[in-house]
């Protein structure tokens, strides 16, 4: 564990919870502080966080590989979070080492972290912007020079969307992100849900409140909502551990403690 460091970008507030250094500390990484972890244990103690955020890491790499299947070549990973085992770039290159990654996160921890761990890959590049301002990351010089738009991308939304209000629109987000793409390409995403443990997701959204990225959990025809323009691929919308699993014990007994719903959708 870290606190406050060398490393640690100018302006960034270790005393306030931030969404993705909690992730981090949930998956066993190091780059989180001292009010990530207590906020990570106070969400423990009211819901399955850590099955929540392991069986979400896991349908990013199934989904990654089933795009990498499908023809996709370059990815953009929409608040792509601090990098850890098992990051999109490391999941698409080991399948086919062209393939080209762009993370996008507005948090400086995130990218910091990603640049460093990138330095040394040509195919991969971070991008500090937020996910809201759409032309802003597509025309950003990273973007343009990793990416080919004219070319199927797969972009993804995985796990950040609840951090968007509704008043922030997230449906007209990814529809302007949609418009930016070309025929082929693809959208992954998944996103808390009230639906299956709705006290224990209210219970969640509370310790939220504390943080720097509210939550806003969103029951399955919103989260559909946000494919529209997509065809979805089976099996459809489900919660993260039944998309494709690879074998039955990745369900396990009850995947509804998951608590995120999980999709692709292919641009026609």
């Amino acid at each position: 564990m870290v606190d406050r460091v060398g490393w640690v970008p100018e302006g960034v507030d270790v005393d306030l919870p931030s969404s993705a250094r909690i992730y981090d500390y949930l998956l066993g990484g190091g780059h989180n502080f001292a009010a990530d972890r207590d906020t990570a244990e106070e969400l423990i103690k009211v819901l399955p966080v850590r099955d929540m955020a392991r069986l979400n890491r896991a349908y990013l790499r199934r989904a990654v590989l089933e795009l990498v299947d499908l023809g996709v070549r370059q990815f953009l990973d929409l608040g792509s979070g601090i990098p850890t085992v098992g990051n999109v770039h490391e999941v698409a290159q080991e399948a086919d080492p062209t393939c080209r990654v762009v993370y996008v996160d507005f948090e400086p921890v995130a990218v910091t972290h990603a640049e460093l761990l990138l330095a040394d890959n040509p195919n991969a590049a971070a991008v500090l912007a937020d996910l809201r301002e759409p032309e802003a990351v597509l025309a950003n010089p990273e973007t343009r020079r990793m990416l080919d738009f004219s070319q199927p991308v797969g972009l993804l939304a995985v796990g950040v969307l609840q951090f968007i209000p509704d008043s922030d629109d997230p449906w007209g987000v990814l529809a302007r992100y949609r418009d930016a793409l070309c025929s082929g390409s693809y959208l992954a995403l998944s996103h808390f849900t009230p639906d299956r443990m709705p006290e224990a997701m209210a219970a969640g959204a509370g310790v939220f409140r504390n943080t720097a990225e509210p939550i806003t959990p969103r029951t399955a025809e919103q989260v559909l909502r946000m494919l529209d323009g997509f065809d979805v691929i089976p099996p459809g919308l489900v919660m993260t551990p039944e998309w494709r699993p690879e074998s039955p014990d990745e369900v396990g007994d009850d995947p509804g403690r998951a608590n995120l719903y999980a999709a692709v959708g292919r641009k026609p």
